[in-house]
């Protein structure tokens, strides 16, 4: 009885240090995994932004028009 005693408390003791070392590595895999879909957020709405940039700066020296034929000057 004594060796299966011991055994179970050494068990229970493994699977709490387990448990215990689990979570807070569970939790920096979650925020990692947050924060780099965040930043993948970041960068697309960058892309975006520069795109309507460009578009509009063509439009605005007059690219677009001079394609399309709206001006005859």
């Amino acid at each position: 009885m004594d060796n299966k005693e011991k055994d179970v408390r050494e068990n229970r003791d493994v699977r709490a240090e387990e448990t215990a070392n689990s979570l807070p590595a569970n939790g920096k895999n979650r925020k990692r995994n947050s924060t780099v879909r965040t930043n993948k957020l970041w960068m697309w709405l960058g892309i975006i932004v520069l795109v309507f940039i460009l578009l509009y700066w063509l439009f605005a020296i007059g690219t677009f028009e001079d394609m399309m034929g709206v001006f005859n000057g």
